[in-house]
């Protein structure tokens, strides 16, 4: 993928979040399935006031297989999400999850695109070529590579991805950087 035109950027773009690992800490072979569990990373409420400000959209794409495997139903996501997003006053136009088991080859499962097309038919607005997904894993990745997104990776689940159009620390190096260039 092409480098990320980060001066560039402005209300037109979209911007695609991983969660667990770039918005929240990561529960290692766990799910957060409470909201006393969910521990927002370092800056991030700061991170998203400033993403907030500068992308039309944006959205929370997640994979949330914990569901799938009965250790937590959509109500405690549910709650969970609720208490993230007034935590954080709200930034997301949506929120979409993928409940599937990874072995279901669901097509709304990451590294499946079927997420991103959803939020493309419920915002027509959503130009994929002008939309940024920020993960940590290689799915997320993916993800973005096969909706044609310029790709953000954090490290987190993989240590590196050499072919994302930029990589950086954090989601607020992320923001930093855009704040610092539009």
């Amino acid at each position: 993928m092409n480098a990320l035109p980060v001066s560039q950027i402005d209300k037109q773009w979209s911007l695609f979040l991983d969660r667990d690992g770039v918005i929240n800490r990561r529960i290692v072979d766990a799910y957060v399935r409470d909201p006393s569990e969910f521990v927002f990373l370092p800056r991030v409420p700061e991170a998203m006031a400033l993403l907030r400000r500068t992308f039309g959209y944006v959205f929370l794409v997640t994979n949330q297989q914990g569901i799938g495997k009965g250790l937590m139903g959509v109500d405690d996501l549910e709650r969970v999400h609720a208490y993230m997003e007034s935590a954080l006053d709200y930034p997301f136009d949506h929120i979409y999850f993928c409940p599937d088991l990874a072995s279901s080859g669901s097509r709304f499962r990451k590294p499946e695109t079927g997420m991103a097309e959803q939020a493309r038919k419920d915002f027509p607005a959503v130009d994929f070529s002008k939309s940024v997904m920020v993960g940590d894993a290689r799915s997320d990745m993916l993800f973005g590579e096969k909706a044609g997104m310029y790709t953000v990776f954090l490290p987190g689940t993989d240590a590196a991805y050499p072919q994302a159009s930029l990589q950086c620390e954090s989601l607020y190096d992320f923001a930093s950087l855009i704040e610092e260039n539009v």
